[in-house]
């Protein structure tokens, strides 16, 4: 049955690690996959909440791009909350760098990476 305009998700809210929670390798781990760049340059460049896991356009299928989400969360890069259908994300710019002085700056700099 199609889920109505407004329903609660029944999937269950996204599990989120606290930068402050990460170590180093952690971080750079996740830091070092280009779709997940991507992902970060993306939510870098818009409002908290306003992407929604669909609006990526990433060379992944939809399995492959809810991984890579996963590993932003546990690495406390991003945040995630369900409004009806959509989980909207946010990047936690101000938690990882109060956490990693500096390193999402380096990768949110294109030039440097490609």
């Amino acid at each position: 049955m199609p889920e109505q305009p407004g329903a609660r998700s029944h999937r269950p809210a996204p599990a989120h690690t606290h930068p402050d929670d990460v170590v180093l390798l952690s971080a750079l781990s996740a830091l070092a996959d280009p779709v997940r760049i991507r992902l970060i340059r993306e939510l870098d460049s818009r409002p908290d909440w306003t992407l929604s896991c669909s609006d990526f356009d990433v060379p992944v299928g939809r399995a492959a791009k809810s991984h890579h989400f996963t590993v932003l969360r546990g690495a406390g890069l991003v945040e995630q909350r369900d409004q009806g259908p959509k989980r909207l994300n946010r990047l936690r710019r101000e938690e990882f760098d109060a956490r990693f002085p500096g390193l999402l700056e380096l990768i949110l700099r294109e030039d440097d990476l490609g």
